[in-house]
């Protein structure tokens, strides 16, 4: 049970995402209900010094919830499509890995920090992940923590306020949010949604992101099926990213970021140069598949999951396409980059070898 303090802390950081994500909305800035939320909340405790409540249902909540969400936008003609972009993309993924790995060792010839942390810091990962491994080869897993904090914000509100922009300039936006039917309650079919729901909570400490990944693998599988899902209300997305977004203002204080000090600058500039790389890479998958340049460029960009498919949704991108496609990366990322990471940078230190890559 939560105390009456924690109570009163978690009304007061509901209320404030709720008029984060409300005054982003009116401003019609780019993901209003996740950037809103985060804002409000980071800037109040880092003013106020006071701590926000955010207890971990909530934010696990609002990830089934946006699972739901993304895996309703998967057809039967989304799985047929997807074939042919798989090997491109994993390919485009690779040089986007790379060129993070190269970049972040580069620097470290001119600033005081060493080569594991500099890349563990920078690459287009899971943070947790990224700090867990990092700890095991005795990195400095504070700044680690650091400089992964620095590029999760600048690609949060970097991207998609430039995809927006861009798409916007060239008259391409509006496409799938202004092709959604009316909501229509769907009464006992919602029943379906169970399913999905019972999905993530078995599977959430079995798989990265499980809360997340299970609920939209799920749901895009019925979806193809017989079953007949119903649509969800925009309240119910709406609070999912007000959740996430309270979340992730939650978990950044200025207190770590000073802790970065001059460095959190540099690696916001590999952070904006690694988004330069990706959008390159995404107009070259666009070049040589049927991809359109949105979807492309956004199932390529080193953003989070959701931040990426809502975005898509608000330019006329393929949601599904890039749902399907970020998680690919999101897996090999988890999955494969932190040990081999971790197996190139023993291999080194047995061997006496500076940490070069």
């Amino acid at each position: 049970m939560m105390s009456e303090t924690g109570m009163a802390r978690f009304i007061e950081t509901a209320v404030l995402a709720i008029a984060g994500g409300y005054i982003f909305s009116v401003a019609n800035l780019p993901l209003p209900w996740v950037l809103g939320a985060l804002t409000f909340v980071l800037l109040w405790q880092g003013i106020t010094k006071r701590k926000a409540n955010l207890p971990s249902r909530v934010k696990n909540s609002g990830l089934i919830i946006l699972g739901l969400y993304f895996g309703l936008y998967f057809t039967a003609e989304t799985f047929m499509l997807l074939g042919p972009y798989i090997f491109p993309y994993l390919f485009m993924t690779v040089l986007l890995i790379g060129a993070s790995i190269v970049i972040s060792s580069l620097i470290t010839n001119w600033i005081d920090v060493d080569k594991i942390t500099s890349v563990f810091g920078s690459i287009p990962g899971g943070l947790t992940e990224m700090v867990i491994a990092s700890e095991s080869l005795n990195a400095r897993s504070s700044l680690v923590v650091i400089f992964q904090t620095v590029r999760l914000l600048t690609v949060l509100f970097i991207v998609p306020a430039a995809i927006i922009f861009f798409f916007n300039a060239q008259g391409q936006a509006g496409g799938a949010m202004a092709a959604e039917e009316p909501f229509v309650f769907g009464g006992w079919q919602y029943v379906w949604f169970l399913i999905p729901v019972a999905a993530g909570l078995i599977v959430k400490n079995k798989i990265p992101a499980g809360y997340i990944i299970a609920p939209l693998a799920v749901t895009a599988v019925m979806n193809v099926s017989p079953a007949m899902l119903p649509a969800l209300p925009e309240i119910l997305l709406i609070a999912g990213q007000a959740a996430i977004g309270a979340s992730l203002g939650k978990n950044i204080s200025f207190q770590d970021l000073r802790l970065g000090g001059k460095y959190c600058f540099v690696y916001f500039g590999v952070a904006l140069l690694l988004i330069l790389i990706s959008f390159g890479l995404g107009y070259l998958l666009a070049s040589f598949t049927s991809l359109s340049l949105a979807t492309a460029v956004l199932s390529v960009a080193p953003g989070g999951l959701i931040e990426m498919v809502l975005t898509a949704s608000a330019v006329g991108g393929d949601p599904a396409i890039v749902s399907a496609l970020q998680l690919i990366r999101i897996l090999v990322i988890i999955m494969f980059v932190p040990p081999l990471l971790k197996w190139y940078f023993r291999k080194k230190q047995k061997q006496g070898e500076p940490q070069y890559i």
